[in-house]
């Protein structure tokens, strides 16, 4: 497995001037990223969620990308707006109990 990892960087503290510290540790994640032309894979993590899921760490959804043979990936949102909405059903477990209102969504139709 591709491994590239700055010693210490799930220790390190992210945007101290707002005090949103969601971005640290284990927490729920969603990403995108692309496998090749016109073929993705799309992950939504739940977490906070003690006996259910934990969360991942960025490292930790980085690396969970590459093995499911992502070529470049990105972070979309995390915390209680991760929530995987298919065919008129929630599939995942929203770390905050359902779904939370949000401004920006990723829709894919086809």
């Amino acid at each position: 497995m591709y491994k590239r990892q700055v010693p210490g960087i799930d220790s390190i503290e992210v945007d101290t001037n707002f005090g949103n510290h969601s971005i640290q540790g284990r927490q729920p994640r969603t990403a995108v990223g692309a496998v090749g032309a016109n073929h993705y894979v799309f992950v939504v993590v739940d977490g906070r969620d003690e006996g259910y899921s934990r969360g991942v760490t960025m490292t930790e959804l980085a690396e969970l990308m590459r093995g499911l043979g992502a070529q470049i990936a990105y972070n979309i949102d995390g915390g209680g707006s991760s929530t995987f909405y298919f065919n008129g059903s929630v599939l995942n477990r929203p770390s905050n109990g359902g779904e939370r209102g949000t401004s920006d969504i990723l829709y894919v139709a086809g």
